[in-house]
């Protein structure tokens, strides 16, 4: 369990959204541990600590061990709730597993080889329809990333979640059908009107008379 970035936390011995709001007024993100065939342990976290890692990609596919009241529990993250009008982090669920325990995960999508595509050197934009996928896999084989390779790309060409080799045991969720993760589009062409100075004396306007412009239109009864 070495291998898996360490979360504290401490023990909330209240359930219940009165607790839960009384441990936000504390400065502190309340939370749950659950699965397992164990039982829920309530938490509560640090919010500086908990933005930290979400803020790096791939957080809803990373595992932790969260130390909890003198214990470790090997978990991956579920949920985050987040204020409605701050957007700060107000509840989060951890998922205890194993290496057995079967999970759906996000997995962030990641371009290489760039510079070795024709089509992009041409000027042809990457369009990315898919920044993660969603895979079925034990929790013992997550991948950290789908690593799409761009060498030989020309304009027009697309990558499909067929022509990726997943890992052993890892399925994209989407199975039904052979769905696009990214193509290289053609330029966007920008077409500039070409400026034409035109004579006012001949421009079309239509003319008002003084005495109608300045005129105020009359209130009604």
């Amino acid at each position: 369990m070495s291998d898996y970035a360490v979360l504290e936390a401490a023990v909330r011995d209240r359930a219940g959204k009165g607790a839960a709001r009384a441990i936000r007024r504390e400065g502190h993100v309340p939370g749950v541990i659950y699965g397992g065939g164990q039982d829920v342990v309530m938490l509560k976290m640090d919010p500086r600590v908990l933005n930290a890692r979400m803020r790096k990609t791939g957080f809803f596919a990373t595992q932790f061990q969260v130390e909890v009241g003198g214990q470790r529990h090997r978990v991956l993250p579920k949920d985050v709730q987040f204020h409605p009008v701050t957007d700060d982090p107000i509840h989060v669920d951890f998922l205890r597993v194993t290496d057995r325990t079967r999970v759906t995960v996000d997995i962030p999508v990641r371009f290489v080889n760039e510079e070795e595509s024709p089509g992009l050197a041409e000027g042809g934009v990457l369009n990315v329809v898919r920044h993660t996928v969603e895979v079925a896999t034990a929790a013992g084989n997550i991948p950290e990333e789908i690593t799409v390779d761009l060498s030989g790309m020309e304009i027009g060409d697309s990558v499909r979640i067929g022509s990726i080799t997943l890992a052993e045991g890892v399925r994209p969720t989407i199975a039904e059908r052979d769905f696009m993760i990214a193509s290289v589009n053609a330029p966007m062409q920008i077409v500039e009107d070409e400026e034409v100075e035109e004579d006012e004396d001949e421009m079309d306007v239509p003319t008002v008379a003084e005495d109608e412009a300045e005129q105020e239109p009359e209130e009604e009864d």
